[in-house]
């Protein structure tokens, strides 16, 4: 084992030591609400809770090969599965059972030796067994020898290996981070030139005292002259005279010496603050492999869930980036590599077919490019977007009409990719289909002031490029007036600054349309865009011409991702740089505010987050367009069936779909539900597979055989999870497979919110 590969084993061992801390946090307080609710309709929701942290837990020791900790776990979550069904019922005492269980999961994590001690393995043993005993009926009661075995951690690459001494918190996720003595020795440096820096205004301040001193004793001097004056004749005069000019010379050659000084020390005083900034940021800059670390074991995973043969190839990652940045890429980051795994790359077969090598290739290029941000690149060598596909359903989808698409550009109707809502998958999992990875990707680029576009050629692959800041800190914006109020917009955002005609403003469709560059792009008022107060509805005019009596309007084109709209302010006041703060706990997130700087007059004023401005200025435009008839369709209420034979599941799924406004009916089987969906009219289905009589496969099937019932979309909810199954839903007509294991409510919400 090399050293590279030791430490990222240390490092990703530690991070278990984190992660789990998490879930042990989360099934101890699970157990005492429990017990607190047991046998409440509360408990409902708790068992579902702690039966989910046991099986990431579980998960998470799998990934380091800590087979012992799986083990337990995997028994913990039999119990809870056996629970959630109403098989078994528990006592007080079990509850001590539990709370043990988790202390001993507790200590067996945090030894440094992954080497079990005979006597670990007796009380592992004896622990699983007394959970088993909770569960008899459902499994034997005592563990075989060959199970025994199995207890014992391989550890195949940790071995002895003990823990390193890393924080107890990952960097890239936690409030503390690690910092490298070499970047720690110029804040030293930089702090003893600030000690001379002070001493150097102490002598400042005492050259001023001496001068405003002399400044004193003179004036004091001229008083006496004054009371003199009669009796002053034209010799003390003329010496008088002399005098003042001496002493002015001489506080003119102290101003003019402590001028310079003062330059000097502003200039000294500017180094050291711009170098001290540069080094704090330095401090919260991560190599970006702290974040990339674990995709090819993402990509593994997923690869082989779907019998694909996949390996990712990462460029970069020694480049640092902001802490606070590398946080926000990560989930995208994910969005985009389950996104070239599901939809981009084809399994071994059908490239082959294709003359293309059977493993699939994703490309991470990390760079900084020449204005000093940072280019992210993801490619894949799949099957590229299917265009026709990726258009038929933004038009079934309404998102735009088929008169529209056939005008779009490749590029346009790439752009389409990013809306919610549009999923080119023939079937939701749990990986992909449910048509918000992209649009979520698109939002989170946004809000860190970054862009994000896709090129795609069919058969040869698909590539996104993402640009994103370096350092969240001093950003160049713009100062303008709206309403009366001044607002500070990112320069990066900013395509065109310019004063038109009030000829040129062009009504099309009812809407203020200006020419830009030969195309049209929609015109509208910065302050109505923000909801303030602005006397009137149309546009005021920002100057007049004298000469040829014109008005003109000044406007700012703002272009984000693919969207560009013109916003019309009341003045532009210039460019400048500004130091962006947080709004603050009390006002976490304000829509169209990103937070706040400090002009040099000391007043402060909000910097505007463009990509909330861009969906405000579109509902702004387009509010209008709603008719009354599409209002009392968006208000109408859903009727949805749920077949599970489960009384806890059933009535789990019913409470989910009423909280999210849907009219609900259940079925207690596949035949029960059958026999309503074909005597009733329903807008969509969600069933479990391994019911009595019928199962949700054969449900499914038969539905689709049906002529009357043919387009009815199916969503399957089911504990069965390998890829057979998944298949096999796909086979008989399923639209979304979600599975029990990893479910969540917004899950299911999400894929029926799509599928209607």
């Amino acid at each position: 084992m090399d050293i590279q590969e030791e430490e990222f084993l240390r490092h990703i061992q530690a991070t278990f030591i984190e992660e789990s801390e998490e879930h042990f946090q989360t099934i101890s307080e699970g157990l005492i609400q429990l017990e607190k609710s047991h046998k409440t309709k509360k408990s409902t929701g708790i068992i579902e809770t702690i039966f989910r942290a046991a099986h990431s837990l579980k998960g998470a020791a799998r990934s380091v090969d800590r087979r012992d900790v799986e083990k337990i776990c995997q028994t913990l979550e039999d119990v809870f599965a056996a629970l959630k069904q109403n098989e078994i019922s528990l006592k007080p005492e079990n509850y001590d059972l539990f709370h043990n269980t988790v202390d001993t999961i507790k200590k067996i994590v945090s030894i440094t030796d992954t080497k079990q001690a005979p006597s670990e393995f007796v009380i592992v043993k004896k622990l699983i067994n007394q959970l088993r005993e909770l569960t008899k009926d459902k499994c034997e009661n005592q563990v075989s020898q060959n199970e025994d075995s199995s207890f014992k951690p391989k550890h195949k690459n940790l071995g002895n290996t003990p823990l390193p001494d890393i924080p107890e918190k990952d960097p890239v996720v936690s409030e503390t981070v690690r910092i490298a003595s070499a970047k720690l020795k110029p804040l030293f440096l930089q702090a003893e030139e600030m000690i001379q820096t002070r001493i150097a205004h102490i002598q400042r301040f005492a050259e001023l005292q001496d001068i405003n001193d002399n400044i004193e004793k003179w004036k004091n001097d001229l008083k006496k002259w004054k009371n003199k004056k009669s009796k002053i004749d034209g010799v003390h005069y003329n010496e008088w005279q002399e005098l003042n000019e001496h002493r002015l010379n001489d506080v003119e050659d102290k101003l003019n010496t402590l001028t310079k000084a003062f330059e000097n020390d502003i200039r000294i005083n500017k180094r050291l603050v711009d170098d001290h900034i540069d080094g704090m940021k330095t401090i919260l800059m991560l190599p970006v492999a702290s974040v990339v670390e674990t995709f090819p074991r993402l990509v593994r995973d997923l690869a082989r869930n779907q019998d694909k043969d996949i390996e990712i190839i990462i460029s970069g990652k020694e480049i640092e980036v902001d802490k606070r940045i590398l946080e926000e890429l990560k989930n995208p980051l994910i969005h985009l590599i389950r996104n070239c795994v599901d939809h981009g790359i084809e399994k071994p077969k059908e490239r082959k077919n294709i003359n293309k090598p059977a493993r699939g290739t994703i490309k991470f290029l990390f760079r900084i490019t020449e204005n000093h941000r940072l280019e992210i690149i993801i490619s894949d060598d799949g099957n590229g977007i299917d265009w026709d596909k990726l258009c038929n359903t933004a038009i079934k989808a309404g998102i735009i009409s088929e008169e529209a698409v056939s005008k779009l550009s490749i590029s346009e109707k790439s752009s389409l990719i990013f809306q919610s809502g549009i999923s080119t998958s023939k079937l939701i999992t749990d990986v992909s289909g449910r048509g918000l990875g992209m649009a979520i990707v698109k939002e989170k680029i946004g809000k860190l002031g970054g862009t994000i576009s896709v090129e795609s050629q069919t058969k040869i692959g698909t590539t996104f490029s993402l640009i994103v800041p370096l350092i969240l800190s001093t950003f160049r914006g713009i100062l303008v007036e709206a309403a009366g109020h001044l607002f500070i917009l990112p320069t990066v955002n900013v395509e065109h600054t310019k004063r038109i005609k009030k000829a040129e403003i062009k009504t099309v469709e009812n809407r203020e349309t200006i020419i830009i560059d030969n195309q049209v792009v929609a015109l509208v008022s910065l302050g109505n865009v923000l909801g303030l107060d602005t006397h009137d509805i149309g546009y005021s005019p920002n100057i007049s011409d004298n000469k040829s009596s014109e008005t003109f309007f000044r406007i700012l084109v703002l272009a984000f991702n693919s969207i560009r709209i013109a916003f019309h302010v009341d003045e532009i006041l210039g460019e400048q740089e500004v130091l962006v703060k947080e709004l603050g706990k009390q006002l976490k997130r304000v829509r169209n505010i990103s937070g706040a700087c400090v002009l040099g007059s000391g007043k402060v004023v909000p910097v505007l987050n463009v990509s909330d401005l861009m969906k405000s200025a579109t509902r702004t435009e387009m509010a209008f367009i709603i008719s009354s008839d599409e209002k009392k369709k968006s208000l109408k209420k859903h009727k949805l069936l749920v077949a599970e034979d489960s009384i806890t599941s059933r009535t789990l799924i019913r409470n989910i779909l009423e909280s999210g406004g849907y009219q609900v009916v259940t079925a207690v089987d596949g035949s029960d539900a059958f026999t309503k969906v074909l005597t009733g009219e329903f807008d969509l289905l969600v069933s479990d597979v391994d019911m009595p009589r019928m199962s949700g496969f054969e449900l499914t099937a038969k539905i689709r055989k049906d002529k009357k019932l043919g387009e009815l979309p199916v969503v399957l909810v089911t504990a069965l999870d390998s890829r057979e199954d998944r298949e096999h839903g796909m086979e008989v007509g399923a639209n979304a497979y979600i599975i029990k294991s990893s479910f969540k409510q917004s899950n299911l919400l999400e894929a029926v919110k799509r599928l209607l």
